[in-house]
């Protein structure tokens, strides 16, 4: 008997919760984590409730939606950005640009996307590039001016300025940075001849303890703000010579799988919530000819199997950047999410995000296991979103 008014009084606590007038417990990414003393429960003899399936109830366009982050210029919500937004189910929002307009200016484009999201079962992802130095999309007023990564100071200064540069982008109505940047360069001189990191000045030091130290940091700042941070570019830029934003068949030579490059991301993937872009050059020792962002071996082996990191991995711009330019857009698509990518970032020309997300819903139709990788992109993408950052 008394077990079985333990189990009457859980469930109808739990029916009570179910009913909006008791908050429920906010949503854990796994179904093991520990509730508080408070929450009620049923009997160890009959297990932990299971944890919801975020997907559980969305159409494919739905959750191929999920897969996607399109660019819109930085000043203006653009029409074709919002039609994505709202009638493609885009999952996240990039602001492509430079802008010294201020944070009051920056939050009404972003509240357009917002309201625009706002019958979405999910929420949206507005992200930028705000790394400082050269690359930091937002300025003006309420923006701090944020030096180059080189220049930040040691780990205890990085992580009391980001938490402030996140406060900043948080007021703005962005809620990702697509930074730090955690390539390794190895030296000054090799810096002068690296022209995706080197000769901007991105990199946080020439090994791989020191990038780990200041990269963490600048993310735990970014986290305690509530912005999502996102190391880049994995498995490393800071051995190669061209930029493949704008020269294609950039090929790296030297990074393995236990070069300081690739292995840095076990330390900083397991410091907190975090999202890992991967990049577009060929790795010769990786996976010989094949754009990262492509390569089952890089994303799946690699980051997900051997470093360990089950989280949402986005790539570079596969819209115009040089290096895949050769490769039809929905292949480019298509091939990411096959390779284990759960966003492709279409930043720079919006207008391919039509002709990418219908090859996924198409391919994803006819083929039973894209169609799994399809969900599998989806569930982290939204198991991310639900999780609050510490």
């Amino acid at each position: 008997m008394r077990l079985r008014s333990v189990v009457l009084a859980a469930l109808a606590a739990m029916t009570f919760g179910m009913s909006g007038c008791v908050a429920a417990p906010a949503p854990t990414s796994s179904p093991d984590a520990v509730h508080s003393s408070a929450a009620p429960s049923l009997p160890a003899a009959l297990g932990p409730s299971p944890t919801p399936d975020p997907i559980a109830g969305l159409s494919l366009e739905q959750k191929v939606g999920q897969l996607f982050m399109v660019g819109t210029p930085v000043d203006r919500a653009a029409k074709r950005t919002l039609a994505a937004v709202q009638k493609r189910h885009v999952g996240g929002v990039f602001l492509h640009g430079r802008s010294d307009a201020g944070v009051t200016a920056i939050a009404k484009v972003t509240a357009r996307f917002e309201r625009a999201a706002a019958k979405a079962a999910v929420p949206l992802w507005i992200a930028t590039d705000q790394e400082g130095g050269a690359v930091q999309v937002l300025q003006g007023r309420g923006f701090d001016r944020i030096p180059a990564a080189r220049e930040q100071g040691d780990a205890d200064a990085v992580r009391a300025d980001a938490a402030r540069w996140g406060a900043q982008l948080r007021k703005a109505g962005v809620t990702m940075n697509l930074a730090p940047v955690a390539d390794i360069v190895t030296s000054p001189e090799e810096a002068r001849r690296n022209a995706p990191i080197g000769e901007l000045w991105r990199e946080y030091g020439y090994d791989r303890e020191t990038v780990a130290a200041r990269a963490g940091a600048f993310a735990e700042g970014m986290r305690e703000a509530g912005v999502v941070p996102t190391f880049k570019h994995f498995p490393g830029l800071g051995r190669v010579e061209g930029n493949t934003d704008y020269s294609a068949d950039v090929i790296d030579t030297r990074v393995g799988p236990r070069s300081p490059d690739v292995q840095v991301y076990r330390e900083l993937t397991a410091s907190g919530p975090s999202v890992v872009m991967v990049g577009t050059a060929a790795y010769e020792k990786l996976d010989p000819g094949v754009p990262a962002a492509f390569s089952h071996a890089i994303v799946t082996d690699l980051l997900r199997d051997e470093i360990g990191f089950d989280g949402v991995v986005i790539t570079d711009d596969l819209s115009a950047t040089a290096q895949v330019r050769s490769i039809d857009p929905a292949k480019r698509a298509v091939r990411a999410v096959a390779a284990g990518v759960d966003i492709v970032l279409v930043s720079a020309d919006p207008k391919l995000l039509p002709e990418m997300y219908d090859a996924v819903v198409t391919k994803a139709e006819d083929d039973p296991g894209f169609a799994d990788k399809v969900d599998d992109a989806a569930r982290r993408v939204l198991r991310a979103k639900q999780t609050p950052l510490p």
